[in-house]
C-alpha cells in the first residue's frame, strides 16, 4: 500500500481553520488564566509566609497558671466563691529545660522525625498525604508537621479540609520565620491534648504518673507521647494494654532515629508502668497526690457556665484554644446566675431519683434518664440538672442543654395556639373541627387511642389544649399555614434545634411535635416564659459578668433585654388557657400543679411513649422537664413521670415562698361568658355557658342561635362560677374521666421521622 504524503493531504477548509483557531484561543486563554491564578496564589503564599507575625506565642504563655473562680450569690444577695477551676494544677506551661529530656524526643520521633530539618512544612509528606487522602475518601489527612499541629491546637480548627491544610502550611511557614525550633516544640508540648482533660505534658505527667514532667523516665515519656493521635484509644488509665503496645512502637521509632541506644531501649521496654489508678501506685510526694487525685466533680450548672463563657469568648473572636485557656488558666472571675438553694434542691431530687419510677436493672444504661431547667421570667437560668443519678464526670453529657428530643404535644402552644391567638385566627372559645386533615392522600392524625374524631364534632380551642387533642391543632395548622407556625417557633420562640428542611413542612413536627429534630429543656423553658412575662422572649443566661485577671469586664449579662414576640394580651390569654391543663378535670397535667401557687403549662408524649415532657410555670419560675432513656425505648411507667418530677422539685422550691400572682401586663383582656354550643358570647337564652379570657381586640359576637332554656352553668378553671345554678368544677366540654396524654403520631408522609434524637 502506498503511504500518504503531504501532497495527498486534503487542505483544511476555511470553516475547519476557524474552528481550530477558536479552540486554540480557548486553550491559550485557559492556560493564561491558570498561570495568572497560580501566580496570584503563589504571591499570596509568599506574602503571608514572609509577612508580619500571625500567631503570637507569648499570649498563650502569659495566660497560664492562674486560677479561675466562679461565684454565686448567697442568701444575703452577696457574691461568694462557688468553685475554683485550678489553672495552676490542670494547665501549666512548662519550659523545655524543665521537662524530661526524653519528652520532646518521644514526640518528635513519632510525630515529625524531620522536625529539625524542614522549615515548617514537610513538602513530601504533605503532598503525599493530600494525594493519598483524596484518593481514599476526600479527607485531607496526614503530612502535618509539629509546627502545623501546633497551629491547629492554637486556632482550634479541626476540620479535615483542603482549605484548613492550606492555611496551616502558610501559617507554619510564617511561624518558622519568627520562632526557633525549640520554642515551637515547647509550645506544642504545652498545648497538645492528652486525654482526661489534660492539655500539655505537665498535666499529663501529674494525671497519669503523679509526677512532675521533669521526673519522668524514658518509658513514661513514651507512654504519654503515644496518647496524642487517638486519645480515647491510648489513654493509660482507660486502656493500659493498648497504651503499652503503642509505647513500645514509640520506643522502636526512637531507636530507629538513633535518639536512644539499644541498652536504653531494652531498659525502657522492660520497665513496668504504674499509673495513678493502679492499686500499686505510691505517690512520691504529697503535692503529687493532691494533683493526681484532684477530681472534684462540678455541677451541671457549673459545666454550663464554662461552656457558655467559652462560647461567648469565641463569639468575640477568640479561638477555641484561647477561650479554653482563659477559662482554666486565665484567672477569670465569673459571677454566675445560679440560685444555690434551688440548685441544691434540684440536685438532691435527681441524685437520689426521688419519685422516679421504680426500676430493677443491672446496667445503668438501662435506667431512666431525665433533665430539668428552671428559669425566672427574665432569662436567668436559676438551676439546671442534666442527668439523673450521681454525676461522675466534669463537662459530661448535659441533657438539659444538649439532649435534643422530640417534644410531643408540649410544642403545640408554641407552634399552633399562641400564633393563632396572636394573629386573631382563634379565640378561647373558637369551635374547631375535631377531625383529622387529609395529608398525602390519608386521614391524619388521630387522638389518643386511635380515635379519629368526628367530622361533625367541633370543640373549643381551650378544651383541645387541656385534653391535648391532635386533630384540632392539625386543623389549625392548615388554617394558619406552615410558614406562620414555623416562623413563630423559630424566630419568635427561638427553638433552634428543629430541622429546617424537614420539620418546616411536616404537619407532624408542627401540630403534634413529631419532629425530625427536637428541642431541649432549656429552650422549652425560655420559650414558655413568654406566657408568664407579658410576651417577651429573653435569651437564657447563666452568668452576670466575667472579668479578666486585671479586673476588666470582658463579658456581661447584667441588663438582659427582652424581645416582644407576642402581644401582652396573647401572653395572658395563653397563660389562662394553659392553666386548664393543670386544673381542668380533663387536663393532661391534672394532679401535678405546685402546691399553693397557680400553675400553667403543657405536657407531651411522643410516639411509642419514648419521651415524656412537663413544662410548667408559677408566678416565680418557669421549668421544663424531659424524662425517658438515652436511647429510643418505650417508658413503661404509669402516669407522667416528668409531671411528678416537676411537682416534686417545684413543691420544695416554693416551700415558704411568699404568696404571689401572675401579673397581667395589659388591660386589653377581658373575662367573658360564652355559649358552649356555639363558642360565641353567651346571651340570656344560651342553655349552657362557661367563662374564658379574650383579647379586647378580638371578642366574639353574641350568640343568636340558642332559643332560650333554663341556663345551666359550669365553673371556669379558676373555680369562679358563672351565672346559673350548677357549680360543678369541670372542664366545659366533658365530665368523663381524662385519658392519658396523647401521643405524637406521624402523618403518612415519607419525610417524617418520629424517632427522637438524643
Amino acid at each position: 500500500m502506498r503511504k500518504k504524503t503531504s501532497a495527498n493531504k486534503k487542505p483544511m477548509s476555511p470553516k475547519q481553520k476557524k474552528i481550530l483557531g477558536i479552540l486554540l484561543a480557548i486553550a491559550f486563554t485557559g492556560f493564561m488564566t491558570c498561570v495568572i491564578i497560580g501566580v496570584n496564589i503563589l504571591g499570596n503564599m509568599i506574602s503571608i509566609a514572609n509577612g508580619e507575625k500571625i500567631i503570637d506565642l507569648e499570649f498563650y504563655k502569659e495566660n497560664q497558671d492562674q486560677t479561675t473562680i466562679i461565684y454565686a450569690k448567697n442568701e444575703e444577695d452577696k457574691f461568694v466563691e462557688l468553685t475554683k477551676l485550678h489553672g495552676e494544677e490542670n494547665r501549666v506551661w512548662v519550659d523545655m529545660e524543665d521537662m524530661s529530656e526524653w519528652m520532646p524526643k518521644a514526640f518528635v520521633a513519632i510525630e515529625d522525625s524531620r522536625f529539625y530539618k524542614h522549615k515548617g512544612v514537610d513538602w513530601f509528606s504533605s503532598t503525599f498525604g493530600i494525594i493519598r487522602s483524596i484518593v481514599a475518601d476526600g479527607d485531607i489527612r496526614g503530612g502535618s508537621t509539629i509546627t502545623m499541629q501546633l497551629i491547629k491546637n492554637l486556632t482550634g480548627e479541626k476540620g479535615v479540609t483542603l482549605n484548613r491544610k492550606f492555611n496551616e502550611i502558610l501559617y507554619a511557614l510564617n511561624m518558622e520565620k519568627y520562632y526557633e525550633k525549640d520554642e515551637l516544640l515547647e509550645a506544642y508540648l504545652n498545648t497538645i491534648y492528652l486525654s482526661h482533660n489534660c492539655y500539655g505534658v505537665q498535666t499529663a505527667a501529674e494525671t497519669y504518673f503523679g509526677k512532675e514532667v521533669s521526673e519522668l523516665n524514658l518509658a513514661e515519656c513514651a507512654s504519654i507521647a503515644v496518647i496524642t493521635q487517638t486519645p480515647a484509644d491510648y489513654d493509660p488509665l482507660w486502656r493500659p494494654e493498648a497504651n503499652k503496645k503503642r509505647q513500645e512502637w514509640c520506643l522502636s521509632k526512637m531507636l530507629e532515629e538513633k535518639m536512644i541506644t539499644q541498652e536504653q531501649y531494652d531498659e525502657a521496654i522492660a520497665y513496668e508502668l504504674i499509673f495513678t489508678n493502679d492499686e500499686r501506685y505510691i505517690a512520691e510526694h504529697e503535692e503529687s497526690v493532691e494533683k493526681a487525685t484532684d477530681n472534684e466533680i462540678q455541677s451541671y450548672y457549673v459545666d454550663y457556665v464554662i461552656t457558655s463563657v467559652i462560647r461567648d469568648l469565641k463569639e468575640q473572636g477568640y479561638s477555641n484554644y484561647e477561650a479554653n485557656k482563659m477559662i482554666y488558666s486565665g484567672g477569670l472571675r465569673i459571677y454566675s446566675a445560679v440560685d444555690t438553694r434551688v440548685q441544691n434542691i434540684l440536685e438532691d431530687v435527681y441524685v437520689h431519683r426521688t419519685n422516679f419510677p421504680t426500676q430493677r436493672v443491672s446496667d445503668v444504661k438501662d435506667m431512666y434518664q431525665s433533665a430539668m431547667t428552671i428559669m425566672d421570667y427574665n432569662g436567668r437560668i436559676v438551676a439546671l440538672v442534666g442527668g439523673a443519678g450521681e454525676k461522675t464526670e466534669n463537662r459530661s453529657n448535659n441533657r438539659a442543654v444538649s439532649a435534643v428530643r422530640q417534644p410531643g404535644s408540649s410544642i403545640k402552644p408554641l407552634t399552633i395556639y399562641a400564633p393563632a391567638i396572636d394573629k386573631n385566627i382563634i379565640t378561647w372559645s373558637s369551635k374547631i373541627k375535631n377531625y383529622g386533615i387529609t395529608w398525602k392522600g390519608s386521614r391524619w392524625p388521630t387522638n389518643y387511642g386511635g380515635d379519629p374524631g368526628d367530622p361533625n364534632s367541633y370543640i373549643t380551642a381551650q378544651y383541645a389544649v387541656a385534653i391535648s387533642y391532635n386533630t384540632v391543632p392539625a386543623q389549625l395548622l392548615m388554617m394558619m399555614g406552615f410558614d406562620l407556625s414555623y416562623d413563630y417557633l423559630t424566630e419568635k420562640f427561638h427553638i433552634t434545634t428543629y430541622n429546617d428542611a424537614q420539620d418546616s413542612v411536616s404537619p407532624s413536627a408542627l401540630a403534634t411535635g413529631g419532629s425530625t429534630g427536637g428541642t431541649t429543656t432549656l429552650q422549652m423553658a425560655a420559650a414558655f416564659a413568654t406566657f408568664g412575662n407579658g410576651g417577651k422572649y429573653y435569651e437564657p443566661y447563666c452568668y452576670y459578668e466575667v472579668k479578666n485577671s486585671a479586673g476588666e469586664t470582658i463579658l456581661q449579662n447584667n441588663n438582659p433585654e427582652g424581645e416582644q414576640v407576642i402581644s401582652p394580651e396573647t401572653s395572658y390569654v395563653m397563660n389562662q388557657m394553659l392553666q386548664t391543663v393543670y386544673y381542668g378535670s380533663m387536663g393532661t397535667a391534672r394532679g401535678y400543679s405546685v402546691k399553693g401557687f397557680t400553675t400553667f403549662g403543657k405536657t407531651g408524649t411522643t410516639t411509642a411513649n419514648n419521651d415524656r415532657w412537663c413544662v410548667g410555670g408559677t408566678p416565680y419560675y418557669i421549668s421544663a422537664v424531659w424524662f425517658g432513656y438515652d436511647y429510643n425505648k418505650s417508658i413503661s411507667a404509669s402516669g407522667n413521670p416528668a409531671g411528678l418530677i416537676f411537682q416534686t422539685v417545684m413543691n420544695r422550691v416554693h416551700k415558704n415562698l411568699a404568696d404571689k400572682s401572675f401579673e397581667k401586663y395589659t388591660n386589653k383582656v377581658a373575662k367573658k361568658t360564652y355559649c358552649m354550643e356555639t363558642g360565641l358570647l353567651a346571651s340570656d337564652k344560651c342553655p349552657k355557658v362557661a367563662s374564658g379570657w379574650y383579647k379586647t381586640s378580638n371578642i366574639p359576637s353574641t350568640c343568636v342561635t340558642c332559643n332560650g332554656a333554663v341556663v345551666e352553668s359550669t365553673t371556669d378553671v379558676t373555680g369562679e362560677g358563672t351565672t346559673g345554678v350548677t357549680q360543678t368544677p369541670v372542664t366545659p366540654e366533658s365530665t368523663t374521666q381524662a385519658p392519658p396524654e396523647t401521643t405524637t403520631q406521624a402523618p403518612p408522609a415519607p419525610e417524617v421521622n418520629d424517632t427522637p434524637v438524643a
